[in-house]
């Protein structure tokens, strides 16, 4: 019996679907939710939440098109000498002009989610917004990309974890309390996981095109560690945000725990290539499950 062939590549609408790495948007999704449910006690504007949304969603796919231009152009994302998932300009899904000219748009639709904000909430948002989307084309985009120094950890922890879930509080209740902040360290270190083990599979192609990410200067076993530590610490951070919080019920978000175990067992057990991928999944749904628990839980307070 012959194995089966690969599935086509699709050459419609859906490789820009496929560009986007919908893998990856629970990292924008679950901290903006986490950080507006903790504002609930101030009251919540539905506007404000769907702009703050908007932005996070509209900023990760614009930096994930932006990623795929800039990877695409230098030849580090040969399908050859990559396991992970196609590339439109890798794998010739979409000439490079394309993909820069799909990551313009998102990134204009990212300052239009975010104008709103900038005219009616706080002005000084539109620094945080300039930040957010000049990170996310240095992040591989540039002379010296900072991703390919081993940054984009920080990048990511930084805008998808504490920038995220802070400012989705501080729109909604225009200060900002210990709160939304060690939730935001919760959410980044999930976030973080995501690139990390993204990395993690990527260490043989990576070495070999001269990316010198966090995982490549790690080493294997090292960055398998990383990854558990920050699967960890949200968990341990529940209680702080639960209790201390005045939230209870957000230690719902321990269900996630459930899911993490998965993950976590095919990591210290070498997976590896494909197997990576799996855990790139299931590590999303970690990151997803345990932000909408613990933003309903912080949605009531007893």
């Amino acid at each position: 019996m012959t194995a089966a062939s690969p599935a086509p590549l699709p050459t419609d609408w859906r490789r820009w679907v496929l560009g986007a790495r919908p893998r990856t948007l629970p990292a924008a999704v679950a901290p903006v939710l986490v950080g507006t449910a903790a504002a609930a006690t101030t009251g919540l504007t539905a506007w404000v939440f769907l702009c703050a949304l908007g932005t996070a969603l509209f900023v990760q796919v614009a930096t994930n098109y932006a990623n795929d231009y800039s990877d695409g152009r230098r030849g580090t994302d040969d399908p050859g000498a990559r396991v992970g998932p196609p590339r439109l300009v890798g794998n010739g899904l979409a000439t490079p002009g394309e993909v820069k000219r799909a990551m313009l748009l998102a990134f204009g639709l990212t300052a239009l989610c975010g104008l709103p904000l900038v005219i009616w909430v706080d002005p000084w948002l539109a620094l945080v917004g300039v930040a957010a989307i000049a990170a996310g084309w240095f992040y591989t985009g540039g002379p010296n990309p900072y991703g390919y120094a081993g940054l984009g950890e920080v990048f990511v922890f930084v805008f998808f974890g504490l920038v995220a879930t802070v400012g989705s509080f501080y729109v909604q209740a225009l200060t900002i309390t210990w709160l939304p902040v060690v939730a935001g360290v919760a959410m980044g270190c999930l976030a973080t996981a995501l690139l990390v083990v993204n990395n993690l599979r990527d260490i043989p192609g990576d070495t070999q095109a001269g990316k010198r990410t966090l995982a490549v200067r790690l080493g294997d076993r090292r960055t398998r560690i990383l990854y558990v530590v920050l699967l960890v610490v949200p968990f341990v951070l529940l209680p702080v945000v639960a209790g201390a919080g005045g939230r209870p019920l957000a230690a719902l978000a321990f269900v996630a725990l459930v899911l993490a175990r998965a993950p976590v067992v095919r990591v210290l057990s070498g997976a590896r290539g494909r197997g990576l991928i799996v855990v790139l999944a299931e590590t999303g749904r970690v990151q997803l499950v345990y932000g909408v628990l613990m933003a309903a839980g912080l949605l009531v307070t007893l």
